[in-house]
């Protein structure tokens, strides 16, 4: 590898050169990767709820809907507002009462439980359905021209308003993301490192591999809002300390070359690759364990993190050398005394003193793992999101006003009867929680003829193979009443029609809790049996692999632990990713470590004076290691208006804290206790007595 470091340092003009040029494609790929705002879409394909969506979308053209709410309009404004609605690209069809009788027909004539469907005592309601899925391009380019259309009195409600509505908070508020992260990530290393304008180097190389790594992501078609709002930002935070070990590797080669700083780079660059290599496969590994969810929001943060480690790496031992060599003045010019406490002034304290954070590692123990197994979490995708967004406004009033939350769509065979449709019908109206439910033949009736329903309205109704009803729920998504109600409704259409298909958000976000609960046990054994045979690998060790892992676990039920203990509810996927990223890139820490531990030991030191030393050694890197992920993650997580991402930043921010507390004060305590026990499971531990 030294070899590879003098054709860095020698051709460290091309090296920048061709890496600005490379940005120009990363660009282009990054503005042209579609990104995807439904969580939901990334559910199994072969589950039923999701072949029903595509039933929907290629059998009756309809992919979305969404309830528009009209206040205080006359009839005749909204059959005119309704008109211009229908005219809008992406709009299948429109249904209001004047579909299924003239407008000259007073309300009052139509039949009770449809008159209710489309009326309040503060004004009416239509049903919008959209040629395209909730999320595509379509559907949210004409939620933003209904909108236009529609004046402040009109409400307009659904999936994919919430989609649209998180799509344009998301784009707002993802560059002031990284703004932030930059920001606190430059103060933090200002005062840390011994350059104030070294600081501004790692940012420039790493902001140029999150360039590359973005613009990659053109290759797989499309990634999701939240993969790209934290892509940027969990990149600099867990590859921001290879930047840091190369800098200090070169101060260190400096003083061994006398100041030769070719020769010195070259040699860091050697000693850096091989230390990150090690650093980069625990983290590398955390993510490839999301790869492994069958909801595959995971896979896509996976690829998106594995790749973005990796340029992280690259970057670090080719564009940041090449950077610090050619800006070598400015650094001589900017140097300071590390802001910095001298951590490693209590390693003597921490080793004589073991059997005090001993006890406080298990005083915490069980209460951190009882949090963390109580810690309340939520599936309903708005409340992600602040209450003061039009489509958060609309649900609300669709709830207040006409006693909706859950609207689910059923699709039952064409050949069942309507004396059995109609018995259907009428055992779900009986349902706990059903306010109505409504198809083609209950519209047919003896007071509104089938010739009076337009062919528009009967063909997206019923076809050859399908038709379809829909069924109204007083119960929020993801509640547990709505999960029963959903049960319930499966058991009645199954006893019609055995192929028939309960689908649309309630459904979906009910098998969203099942898949995602067994994905995080599936997450959390993967990646913990990973990193394991890493480690074991690493350091040839039996009880040293039980020891790391152990000690990160219970950072993570601390970190997870804390939110049940102040009642606060965690969105799904953070619960199931924050673990495996927890563990992936904060056993660096720990690694780090138990490394100079055993390099002491193996040169003849006793327990004490090796854990001591490692310690003393150690604990200022992994300091600054912690604060500079805290330093990139805190920022966001307060400032995000999104609670997915907030969520997810914060408890990313407060676990490399968690973690760098505990590997400093209750890993060294762990070797006090068990040195014997790694000394005889493990290669290279020479033993001295004390």
């Amino acid at each position: 590898m030294v070899n590879f470091g003098k054709k860095v340092v020698k051709y460290r003009v091309l090296i920048l050169i061709l890496g600005v040029l490379l940005l120009i494609p990363s660009v282009f790929g990054y503005l042209n990767t579609r990104v995807n705002y439904d969580v939901l879409t990334y559910l199994p394909d072969n589950i039923e709820t999701m072949k029903g969506q595509d039933i929907l979308v290629n059998d009756f053209g309809t992919g979305a809907f969404s309830m528009f709410i009209v206040d205080g309009m006359e009839e005749k404004d909204v059959a005119e507002l309704k008109e211009k609605i229908e005219k809008v690209d992406h709009v299948a069809n429109v249904i209001w009462y004047d579909s299924i009788a003239d407008i000259s027909v007073p309300m009052s004539m139509l039949p009770d439980d449809i008159y209710d469907v489309f009326n309040s005592d503060t004004g009416t309601m239509m049903a919008i359905f959209f040629d395209e899925g909730t999320s595509s391009d379509g559907t949210m380019d004409a939620i933003a021209q209904i909108r236009k259309i529609a004046g402040k009195q009109c409400f307009l409600s659904g999936m994919s308003a919430v989609v649209t509505d998180t799509k344009n908070l998301a784009e707002k508020e993802t560059p002031v993301y990284v703004l932030i992260a930059v920001i606190l990530a430059v103060i933090v290393l200002g005062l840390t490192m011994e350059s104030f304008f070294v600081p501004l180097l790692f940012m420039l190389s790493i902001g140029m591999a999150i360039i590359y790594n973005l613009g990659s992501n053109y290759f797989m078609g499309e990634i999701s809002y939240i993969t790209k709002a934290l892509a940027a930002v969990l990149q600099l935070g867990v590859t921001l300390d290879y930047s840091i070990f190369l800098m200090h590797s070169y101060e260190e080669q400096q003083v061994r070359y006398d100041g030769d700083k070719n020769r010195a780079m070259a040699h860091a660059i050697s000693q850096t690759f091989s230390s990150v290599m090690g650093s980069s496969i625990t983290t590398i590994a955390g993510f490839i364990a999301l790869c492994f969810m069958s909801f595959t929001l995971g896979l896509d943060i996976g690829i998106v993190m594995v790749k973005g480690v990796i340029f992280g790496v690259i970057a670090c031992v080719t564009i940041l050398p090449s950077m610090i060599l050619c800006c070598d003045k400015i650094i001589e010019k900017t140097k300071h005394k590390p802001f910095l406490p001298d951590i490693g002034r209590i390693s003597d304290k921490v080793t004589k003193r073991y059997l005090v954070y001993v006890v406080l590692f298990l005083l915490f123990l069980f209460p951190a793992i009882y949090g963390n197994n109580h810690t309340a979490v939520y599936y309903n995708l708005d409340e992600t999101l602040p209450k003061d967004l039009p489509s958060i406004i609309a649900n609300e009033k669709l709830k207040e006003d006409y006693d909706m939350n859950t609207t689910h769509m059923i699709l039952v065979d064409s050949s069942v009867s309507s004396t059995d449709v109609n018995k259907m019908i009428k055992e779900m109206d009986k349902v706990d929680g059903v306010k109505w439910a409504l198809g083609l033949d209950s519209l047919v009736g003896p007071s509104v003829p089938s010739d009076m329903i337009p062919e528009s309205v009967s063909s997206m109704l019923k076809n050859d193979k399908y038709q379809l009803l829909l069924v109204n729920s007083e119960y929020k998504v993801a509640s547990d009443e709505v999960n029963a109600q959903i049960k319930t409704l499966n058991k009645i259409l199954h006893k019609y029609d055995k192929t028939g298909m309960l689908i649309g958000e309630g459904p979906l976000t009910a098998d969203l809790i099942d898949i995602t609960d067994q994905d995080f046990k599936t997450v959390s054994a993967v990646s913990i049996g990973i990193i394991f045979v890493i480690i074991l690998v690493l350091f040839k060790s039996i009880s040293l692999p039980v020891i790391l892992v152990g000690v990160i676990e219970f950072a993570i039920f601390v970190n997870m632990g804390i939110p049940y203990y102040t009642g606060t509810k965690l969105p799904f996927v953070a619960s199931i990713v924050i673990g495996t990223i927890q563990l992936g890139s904060t056993v660096d820490y720990a690694i780090l470590m138990t490394t100079r531990y055993k390099r002491e030991r193996n040169h003849g030191a006793n327990k004490h004076d090796a854990i001591t030393t490692a310690h003393r050694v150690s604990a200022q890197s992994i300091m600054v290691s912690a604060l500079s992920f805290f330093a990139a993650t805190i920022g966001v997580g307060l400032y995000s208006n999104i609670d997915m991402i907030s969520s997810l930043c914060i408890l990313m921010a407060r676990g490399a804290l968690i973690s760098m507390v505990v590997v400093i004060f209750v890993l060294p305590s762990m070797f006090m206790v068990f040195d014997k026990v790694i000394v005889k499971t493990s290669k290279g531990f020479l033993p001295k007595e004390a």
